[in-house]
């Protein structure tokens, strides 16, 4: 192979990165002959990097169908900063799931999109498409709307540049109005979504500082539109936020 060749060609571990981040939340498991067409690397490579994959148990076979593996989760649990939060977070969380009743999340902000790290769902809050673990385009999202008002301007510029996705019946997706939006919230310390990532549903969200007055994660609750007064809910979950900012300074979380 010529050094041009080698130099475009996707290395073992981008293909192996692929594979993994094939899995999604709306695919949960699938054959080879779909993860090579979702990834787009032949088939052949395809069975032979899986099958190494689950001889390390980062995949799992049952039948014809591959899905993640458990040590995939295994890795995830050590991962330090996610573990410090929700261990930090989650007695806080229970309490603010309890004072409303709905549901609560605690997300981080990885590019432009939001990860759930813990979630603690209430039987009053309609279905979400949010689940720990999962992504979400941060735009769409009141926890991902906090984070991206104290993001560097590089990041918002970079998301702006390119269509944002609508994922609910009012997603944002005029850039204009979201940077107005984002300047509000860093204003505020707080966000309201309304139907922006699900119908009937909304929440409201604030940041969690770190030491150096970065957020280090988000906070929201989550509720029916229809029969909850979101305004009401937003000075719960800032003292929420602001009680777990002021321990997690202590604990010297940060954002890096």
């Amino acid at each position: 192979m010529r050094s041009a060749q080698r130099a475009s060609a996707p290395s073992m571990i981008s293909r192996v990165s692929d594979i993994l981040q094939a899995f999604g939340h709306d695919e949960r498991s699938m054959t080879v002959s779909e993860l090579g067409r979702r990834t787009g690397i032949p088939k052949a490579s395809t069975s032979r990097i899986a099958a190494e994959l689950v001889g390390r148990g980062l995949l799992e076979r049952e039948g014809d169908q591959i899905r993640l593996g458990i040590r995939l989760f295994e890795l995830g649990q050590q991962a330090s900063r996610p573990v410090d939060l929700r261990r930090l977070a989650f007695p806080h969380m229970t309490e603010l799931m309890r004072a409303t009743g709905q549901t609560v999340h605690l997300a981080i902000l990885d590019g432009s999109e939001v990860v759930y790290i813990q979630i603690l769902r209430s039987r009053a809050t309609p279905p979400l498409p949010s689940r720990v673990g999962g992504r979400l385009p941060a735009h769409s999202t009141g926890v991902g709307k906090v984070l991206l008002a104290y993001a560097p301007s590089a990041v918002v510029d970079e998301l702006c540049a390119h269509p944002l996705p609508s994922v609910g019946p009012r997603t944002i997706t005029d850039p204009d109005r979201l940077r107005r939006e984002l300047g509000a919230i860093r204003a505020n310390r707080l966000a309201f979504e309304r139907e922006e990532t699900a119908a009937n549903v909304g929440c409201a969200a604030a940041p969690i500082l770190g030491p150096d007055g970065e957020p280090v994660a988000a906070l929201s609750v989550s509720a029916h539109l229809h029969i909850t007064d979101l305004s009401k809910m937003g000075p719960a979950v800032s003292t929420v936020a602001m009680t777990l900012s002021r321990e997690a300074r202590q604990l010297s979380l940060s954002a890096s």
